[in-house]
């Protein structure tokens, strides 16, 4: 299915990457939901922006399945068809600052927890919710979002990263089972990017020392990781399932 004929779910879209997310898919054509849980001025502000009737701001807490079993119906009922696209990139809390993180001695299983939650319960519900949808159209993308530091973990973020490796091992058990619907799951896995909301508090010189280690010479933006998500909704992925691609730079080779 070509991207203009897509409807796009993407979590945590009205601020940072989901911002960027969102309007890459509303260029190529793609009707999109824009899914808060507390920014609903920019959510607002976002789906007005992208043209008439082309979008749609809906709050919905994505670990709470009640919620997202209604974010879907809205949508549903707003466009008059399922969803054929979802995008998981709702982060739980979290900033990237690795002087203020949680050291191995004194992190708490709460933090793990919330991640946990926010990574690999929200996955289970868009993606339970979509199925009846995506099974019906015999078509479905759901591409979720995943981090570099698995292969790289320069700031050990335990509760971020394992969190997000677990969502890789959900990403490709799905994968499994979702292939026969014409159902394909993958990841983007992405580093630091300049600059998002959670990445505000990093300082200039840790961006500017991972840019130095990139054969690109620079860190990826937003809009560049953007692209890539646009790839595993695209025709061009139709054979690619369970897969995490890297869009880094450079920086990770694995």
């Amino acid at each position: 299915m070509q991207i203009d004929k897509q409807i796009v779910l993407v979590t945590g879209g009205g601020r940072g990457l989901g911002s960027a997310i969102v309007r890459s898919f509303a260029e190529q054509g793609a009707r999109v939901v824009v899914n808060y849980r507390r920014s609903r001025d920019a959510a607002e502000n976002l789906a007005a922006g992208l043209g008439d009737g082309q979008a749609i701001a809906l709050e919905a807490d994505v670990t709470d399945r009640d919620q997202v079993d209604a974010l879907f119906a809205a949508a549903a009922d707003h466009f008059g068809s399922p969803l054929t696209t979802v995008v998981n990139n709702a982060l739980a809390d979290f900033s990237f600052n690795g002087d203020a993180r949680d050291k191995a001695d004194a992190i708490a299983w709460d933090a793990f927890d919330a991640q946990l939650r926010g990574s690999v319960k929200a996955t289970l519900n868009t993606t339970q919710a979509a199925l009846p949808g995506m099974r019906s159209l015999g078509f479905g993308r759901i591409v979720n979002i995943g981090t570099n530091l698995f292969q790289n973990p320069v700031v050990p973020y335990h509760d971020y990263t394992a969190a997000k490796a677990a969502a890789l091992s959900l990403t490709r058990t799905l994968a499994a089972d979702l292939g026969a619907d014409g159902i394909t799951v993958n990841m983007v896995s992405g580093g630091l990017l300049r600059t998002t909301d959670a990445s505000a508090a990093t300082p200039d010189e840790v961006f500017d020392l991972i840019a130095a280690s990139t054969p690109l010479q620079r860190v990826t933006t937003p809009e560049e990781f953007a692209d890539a998500v646009l790839f595993f909704a695209s025709p061009w992925s139709r054979s690619v399932t369970g897969q995490n691609l890297v869009v880094d730079g450079g920086l990770v080779k694995d």
